[in-house]
């Protein structure tokens, strides 16, 4: 995927280039990692690049089931006692899982929304949380689909500062890697450290 969504010719279609961006700029903070690295929690937090890879692959199942007002497969309760979990690579998860697991749940989004001819039908507001508003009747499907775009961002930027935190790497010259860009004055591909470099 380039820099940036292409050009979109509708609402829907914009709404689902910019939460593909932002999914794909979350993974692609994995770019080169080991299993070890992708569970490694450098930064001040304890989050770590292939748990956020999983928590929004968790988050977002949970979002299109309120969408599409189901009963998830684990109760308020056990998702609350869960969600730590969401945020941890476990030893037995491998980040090529995550990552494949993650692209199971866009589309699993996708294939829901095909079921919505309006993005403005009411999505009623859940009251199992206390962060969910008590004045507000219903959201839209619109309203999620902003949400997930706007959750999964923050989470990129988390993830983000952690692989910077493993190996200095940053977004772009991660994106210039993956999509094979060609090296600028100003912009260098990332290439994983020599073994030279590392023992330094």
């Amino acid at each position: 995927m380039p820099g940036m969504p292409g050009p979109v010719a509708d609402e829907r279609e914009g709404l689902l280039a910019f939460l593909a961006q932002q999914r794909q700029l979350l993974r692609n903070a994995s770019f080169g990692l080991t299993d070890e690295q992708a569970r490694a929690t450098p930064s001040a937090s304890e989050l770590s690049v292939g748990g956020l890879i999983k928590h929004i692959s968790a988050m977002e199942r949970a979002w299109v089931d309120t969408m599409l007002q189901r009963r998830g497969e684990r109760s308020t309760e056990e998702a609350a006692a869960a969600y730590g979990d969401d945020f941890q690579l476990g030893p037995d998860e491998t980040l090529a899982g995550t990552i494949a697991d993650n692209e199971q749940a866009a589309a699993e989004t996708t294939e829901a929304l095909a079921g919505f001819a309006d993005l403005g039908q009411p999505v009623p507001v859940p009251r199992d949380a206390p962060w969910f508003p008590r004045d507000v009747e219903a959201w839209s499907v619109r309203w999620v689909l902003l949400h997930l775009i706007e959750e999964i961002a923050r989470h990129a930027g988390h993830a983000d500062i952690v692989r910077e935190s493993i190996d200095g790497a940053t977004t772009y010259e991660l994106l210039a890697a993956a999509e094979g860009w060609p090296e600028t004055d100003w912009l260098k591909p990332w290439t994983p450290p020599t073994t030279a470099s590392t023992a330094a």
